[in-house]
């Protein structure tokens, strides 16, 4: 079968390469000048840094079978992400561990008397959080809570923390010991030669075409058997009900001599700190050693016509919307919509990759049976 996909990020890339494999004519269209959609990579000319162009990125999951995948095509580096917090002048460790409790309140606690002083400080009479400022309190109280999520929270979303949703602060660990690793799974790590080389040679196939600086047209490719697009959904329809809300961020970039803050992610939880947070990238390469450095001041921002979505905000208005373009959707014929901004959900490297493999099976399978490919591959909801 001759198959067009539009978006050459990990969605994208990862179904052409199992479509091609099996035997099928691939097409992949792509708006920008570059494969790998914001997980890309390049090497700044001045410092010899590799850049993580559209923000950092640290490869984590406890799928093996991911693990396994992502690893066939490119080498992976141990890395542990460790992220740093200042508030108020002060520099503390993220996520909240018994370093940062005891450093936060000059104590010298131990496991049990630190988790008895969370526990003192956290508003029990929250039963069932709903919003993000409830889960906080109840989760670490309001000391911590205005410290390390109010400010950061309201420069990232534009929006009260009272507005979110209690599922955002969910993911994030609090821990009674002094283990100061950003995330918890078993696997974790980042290319030695950036991200772009995973794009490179999952797309290096003979059934596979890939036409940069293009984006993809719907009415001028209706020869394609079948249709996989990755990017908004919104957008697929003309915008009919609406734009969809996103955050999108704008990188200020600086190059300083020698070391700039001696980590890789420092936070701003500051308020009156326009930014939320400075990324110095050759943090991120501990195995390179380079005499120059660059950093890049990120400033969050609500996504206008033009700009790059990075993050769904998926509040009460948004979901409204998304159900209708998921009803339009799902009468749509020949196509499928997938991915982060395909099917509207904040999603993780691994799980892209994760829900990209699903996706091709279901696909061989539909083919192979005779069956219908259907809209969506998973419930958007």
């Amino acid at each position: 079968m001759n198959f067009a996909i539009a978006g050459a990020g990990f969605s994208g890339a990862v179904l052409a390469r199992e479509l091609a494999m099996d035997g099928h004519q691939v097409t992949v269209f792509e708006s920008r000048d570059h494969l790998g959609g914001n997980c890309y990579t390049e090497r700044d000319a001045e410092t010899g840094v590799m850049v993580h162009r559209y923000g950092p990125h640290i490869f984590h999951t406890d799928d093996e079978k991911v693990w396994e995948y992502v690893n066939r095509f490119v080498d992976f580096m141990p890395y542990v992400n460790r992220v740093k917090a200042t508030f108020k002048q002060n520099v503390y460790s993220l996520p909240i561990n018994l370093h940062t409790i005891n450093q936060f309140f000059g104590k010298a606690y131990g496991p049990k008397e630190a988790e008895s002083h969370i526990h003192e400080l956290a508003d029990q009479t929250i039963d069932l959080p709903q919003s993000f400022e409830e889960q906080a309190l109840k989760f670490v109280g309001r000391e911590l809570y205005e410290a390390f999520f109010k400010g950061y929270t309201e420069k990232q979303w534009g929006i009260s923390p009272k507005s979110l949703p209690a599922s955002i602060l969910k993911r994030l660990p609090l821990r009674f010991n002094y283990n100061d690793n950003y995330f918890n799974h078993k696997y974790q790590g980042i290319p030695k030669d950036g991200y772009t080389p995973i794009f490179e040679k999952l797309l290096d196939h003979q059934l596979i075409e890939i036409k940069l600086n293009t984006k993809f047209d719907q009415e001028g490719h209706t020869h394609f058997d079948h249709i996989f697009y990755t990017g908004p959904i919104d957008a697929w329809f003309g915008y009919a009900f609406g734009r969809l809300g996103y955050r999108t961020l704008d990188f200020k970039k600086e190059i300083h001599s020698g070391d700039y803050q001696g980590c890789a992610v420092m936070n701003y939880s500051d308020s009156d700190v326009p930014f939320t947070r400075i990324s110095e990238h050759k943090h991120f390469a501990p195995w390179e050693s380079h005499e120059k450095t660059i950093v890049f001041k990120e400033y969050s921002k609500a996504c206008e016509p033009g700009d790059i979505p990075y993050y769904p905000i998926r509040l009460l208005d948004e979901k409204k919307m998304l159900h209708e373009y998921l009803v339009l959707a799902k009468k749509q014929d020949g196509v499928s919509f997938l991915g982060r901004l395909g099917t509207y959900r904040y999603l993780d490297m691994d799980v892209t990759v994760k829900e990209a493999l699903e996706a091709s099976k279901a696909v061989l399978s539909c083919i192979r049976s005779g069956k219908q490919i259907p809209s969506f591959f998973i419930d958007p909801t």
